[in-house]
């Protein structure tokens, strides 16, 4: 159907940010107003949008049982006890190449998703854009939609404006201290620490933390916006290196879209080409922006598809397929303009429509999953899924207690009267559970070899039973003595270990021996 739609509402709309008209770099900023777009893709941001800040507010609130010695807070950052909780997990400062190596998933995890979907992360999940929806919520609630957010910007101030604007900030300040307090939840139990925070008895560090977090929501989601991502943001420079030929992209179909023309009806009467596109630029008004999809790929689109949802709405009111806007690969749009051009220089829609049905020629390529599983994407994802698994592998196999052993460096070694030769080491045996162990600590590899304690006088035995507090750490001062009938005759390595009464976790650290040197 070739026809002008009643229902297609045209927009009298300039793109803010244009690579036709690029602004200077302090130029002051031109507001954007998108407007609310429906469809399958604004549906999925919602979803994303709330499931994110559901996560981010409710998991301080969850409970997790680790006995009578440790906290309940599922998640929890413990800067005093040096600690991080994750609910079963349990991770300590000398453990911290765990958080690397997530740091480490979480890079490669990105260079997936953009190699892959293009800037999916940027539009969907990053917390800039999700807190920009939300504001966006709370002003369309507030103002209304497009047209009168315009108006009101436009008007002069009254009462009724000064009431909507001041209720619309009000409510972006009240969000922001929401974000700044669920963020110190996190470093303190979140019930006790509310309690604190609200009679005003917190630390003051907590209070800090909060204005600096409001003050940066409010900022970067009510009033900058666009221009964070733009150009406070690493990430629009650094995804032309991630994307290839088969990454998917929002792109606008030239190939059947032009020429585009405002009355296709009109146009076709005279006998002129028509594309599918009616220049209606509804892609333009809902782009949070302020870009059109139309001038091609740009540094500030942020693949968030709503530019699709508003341009599938205007094809199913004119009859036309959708996918006028769609996610494609490099690959298969050159294809499809190489059809559309055909022999000669410049698109004609009859390349690509059949005369008869009206339908695109089966020619058409679309992109499908085999886009997606190539070399390049296969490579990150096994990256990615091997480093988790490795991580998981010594996460399951560590045990829950740890030995650090450190020989004394001087004196290296004590000869005592009876020809006794005694080494002194400073133990430290940590118990990462928060429970009870009682533990013994033994010697192996060296013949002969007797234990004793600093503070237990000349007390010697062949293993030491020690007591160990919950997430605590037990330091001994230990020495290891041989008999002048069984010591060696050079430097001896040997092992300490410390293995739980029960059997059930052993740690085990290779020291030294020092004796004298013959003299020959």
């Amino acid at each position: 159907m070739l026809a002008d739609s009643p229902d297609t509402e045209r927009y009298d709309v300039e793109p803010v940010n244009s690579p036709k008209r690029r602004q200077p770099l302090y130029a002051p900023r031109t507001k954007i107003f998108p407007k609310r777009a429906s469809g399958r893709f604004r549906k999925f941001k919602w979803l994303v949008m709330l499931i994110t800040l559901a996560i981010y507010y409710i998991t301080p609130w969850i409970r997790w049982d680790r006995g009578p010695f440790a906290p309940d807070q599922a998640v929890l950052v413990d800067l005093a006890n040096r600690r991080f909780f994750f609910f079963m997990i349990e991770i300590w400062p000398q453990e911290f190449y765990y958080v690397a190596g997530m740091l480490v998933m979480a890079g490669v995890g990105l260079f997936l998703i953009t190699s892959t979907v293009g800037r999916a992360w940027c539009g969907y999940a990053c917390p800039q854009t999700v807190w920009v929806d939300l504001y966006l919520v709370v002003e369309r609630a507030i103002e209304g939609d497009r047209n009168a957010r315009m108006k009101l910007d436009k008007a002069p101030w009254t009462l009724d404006k000064i009431g909507k604007r001041v209720s619309k900030h009000i409510i972006w300040v009240l969000i922001g201290i929401a974000t700044g307090g669920a963020w110190i939840f996190y470093f303190a139990d979140a019930p006790t620490l509310l309690q604190t925070v609200v009679t005003f008895q917190a630390p003051f560090v907590a209070y800090a933390t909060i204005a600096i977090l409001t003050a940066t929501t409010y900022v970067f989601g009510g009033l900058m916006r666009e221009q964070v991502c733009t150009y406070m943001c690493p990430w629009p420079r650094i995804q032309g290196a991630m994307l290839d030929e088969n990454s998917l992209t929002v792109t606008y179909n030239d190939w059947r879209g032009e020429p585009r023309n405002r009355h296709a009806k009109k146009a076709a009467a005279e006998g002129k080409q028509v594309g599918d596109c009616v220049d209606c630029n509804a892609c333009v008004v809902v782009c949070p922006m302020g870009i059109d999809i139309r001038d091609g790929q740009q540094l500030e689109c942020i693949t968030c598809a709503l530019c699709i949802d508003a341009c599938d709405d205007v094809m199913d009111k004119l009859g036309k397929e959708r996918g006028l806007i769609s996610y494609v690969t490099l690959n298969d749009y050159n294809a499809n303009m190489n059809l559309a051009i055909g022999s000669g220089r410049m698109i004609s829609p009859a390349n690509v429509r059949d005369s008869v049905t009206g339908k695109l020629v089966a020619a058409i390529r679309h992109t499908n999953w085999r886009s997606i599983v190539r070399p390049r994407t296969i490579a990150y994802f096994l990256v990615w899924a091997i480093i988790g698994l490795a991580m998981l592998t010594v996460l399951s196999l560590r045990s829950p207690i740890s030995l650090n052993v450190l020989h004394d460096r001087n004196p290296l070694y004590v000869e005592l009267r009876d020809g006794s030769v005694r080494n002194g080491y400073d133990v430290k045996i940590l118990n990462m559970t928060p429970a009870e162990r009682t533990v013994q600590l033994t010697i192996e590899g060296l013949p002969g070899g007797e234990l004793s304690l600093a503070d237990n006088g000349e007390k010697v035995e062949k293993s030491l039973t020690f007591e160990l507090e919950p997430d605590k750490v037990l330091p001994v001062r230990l020495y290891v003595r041989t008999s002048p009938e069984t010591r060696p005759e050079e430097k001896t390595k040997f092992s300490i270990i410390v293995r739980t009464t029960d059997g059930t976790a052993t740690s085990t650290t290779e020291t030294t021996f020092e004796v004298p040197e013959n003299d020959e």
